[in-house]
């Protein structure tokens, strides 16, 4: 990893504790045994505390003043108030660390950790692309509270140190990579700090950390939850003092999410591993028939020709034709969310109604899979593209209920004429 460039500017401690990263198993058995440590029943299924705050020890010998608090903490019994530290939190980033290969803090939301990653930073310019409209709101505030300078992602070479480079890879809401190696050699030559927004490529598809990233952001709404019922946000670092400032910061700013959420995405993460290789499998799998369909190969190909303009997603990116290239080297598989456009705004605005197996929603990650004309959430989406979270059907019935659509669509388009 990288030297952080920012990492004398923390406080020396802090009460919260840092998860181990270490992992000596496979993943799928890392998440669903990790925790085990924390165990103080017989549950088989870890319960649910609700408290918000915790009794002190009945015994005056052991009462501790906050100044003198030792730094190692025990779950059984250092809980004190649930703004700082909660069984289900600790619980949860436990199994997160494990899941990124770093100490990882929860948020209350994905957008609630990245404005803890740009208050830990306060940058005086971010570099950044298009991608998560979320993402440039936070920038808004920082632009509006401290006149950060916000550039184009192709000039980053213009960052100076403490300045980030702010990259989203896979790309809400194309699912296309970019080379994080790059960007942290770019990171490095300028003394610059690599946020990297893995949410829509979580392991085991790609480890940020591997390739140069300082820090990693995940919307853990989406995959980490995986279940369409929370939001949740995850912060990532190697750095022992950014950690510290982080868990500070948090603490002080509320934005820790709530015990009901910690435990459901911490039931949702003894399940991400395969997940997220069935979702992804399928997703590329469904994507290829379709740019397949569009240039004349395949089933559907007289229908989907006449109704789809262009596909988008990481497996069809010409990178990925390399097998020694950047692109195989930095993902294990290509993600679940891909993009494609229609020949006209109005057939993308009525292909969801024509559906039967894909909700029309916002949002992706869950285990059921998502169409969404893209303008109903985002002002500046093309008007013609349709976004698509792929989720655990078998991908044959997405493609014959996608065909259908097409086919509905085709057949209104020759009444009208």
């Amino acid at each position: 990893m990288q030297s952080n460039p920012l990492s004398e500017t923390a406080p020396a401690s802090t009460s919260m504790p840092q998860p181990s990263a270490t992992r000596s198993t496979a993943l799928s058995t890392s998440l669903l045994h990790v925790d085990a440590h924390l165990n103080l029943s017989a549950d088989v299924a870890p319960p649910l505390h609700v408290s918000s705050t915790f009794q002190y020890s009945s015994d005056p010998s052991k009462l501790i003043p906050a100044k003198d608090a030792p730094l190692t903490f025990d779950p059984s019994t250092d809980h004190i108030y649930s703004r700082e530290t909660a069984p289900n939190g600790t619980r949860l980033e436990a199994l997160v660390t494990s899941l990124i290969g770093a100490p990882s803090l929860a948020y209350s939301s994905g957008l609630a950790a990245l404005f803890g990653a740009y208050t830990l930073l306060n940058p005086r310019k971010v570099a950044i692309t298009d991608g998560y409209h979320g993402a440039h709101g936070i920038l808004e505030i920082f632009k509006r509270l401290t006149h950060l300078e916000v550039i184009p992602l192709s000039r980053a070479d213009e960052l100076n140190r403490g300045d980030v480079i702010h990259l989203e890879t896979p790309l809400n809401p194309y699912g296309e990579a970019r080379n994080i190696a790059e960007y942290a050699s770019s990171a490095e030559k300028t003394g610059a700090v690599l946020l990297v927004d893995s949410t829509l490529a979580p392991p085991p598809l790609q480890d940020p950390f591997a390739q140069g990233a300082h820090l990693v952001m995940h919307s853990g709404t989406k995959y980490i939850g995986g279940h369409s019922d929370l939001l949740l946000g995850v912060l990532a670092t190697r750095s022992k003092d950014w950690f510290k400032q982080l868990a500070l910061d948090r603490m002080h700013t509320g934005n820790v999410p709530g015990s009901m959420e910690c435990w459901l995405a911490a039931r949702s993460l003894r399940t991400m591993d395969v997940r997220m290789t069935r979702q992804s499998e399928s997703a590329s799998a469904l994507v290829e028939w379709l740019h397949g369909a569009k240039n004349g190969e395949g089933p559907g190909k007289d229908v989907v020709g006449k109704i789809v303009a262009e596909v988008r997603h990481a497996c069809l990116q010409e990178e990925a034709k390399d097998q020694n290239g950047w692109l195989k080297q930095q993902m294990k598989g290509w993600g679940p969310l891909f993009a494609f456009n229609l020949k006209k705004e109005e057939l993308a605005k009525r292909l969801p109604s024509k559906l039967k197996l894909f909700m029309h929603a916002t949002s992706l990650g869950g285990v059921e899979s998502l169409i969404e004309w893209r303008a109903m959430s985002d002002e500046k989406a093309d008007p013609t593209m349709l976004r698509v979270s792929v989720g655990l059907e078998q991908w044959e019935d997405l493609r014959d209920d996608l065909l259908k659509g097409f086919e509905a669509l085709v057949e209104e388009e020759s009444l009208r004429t």
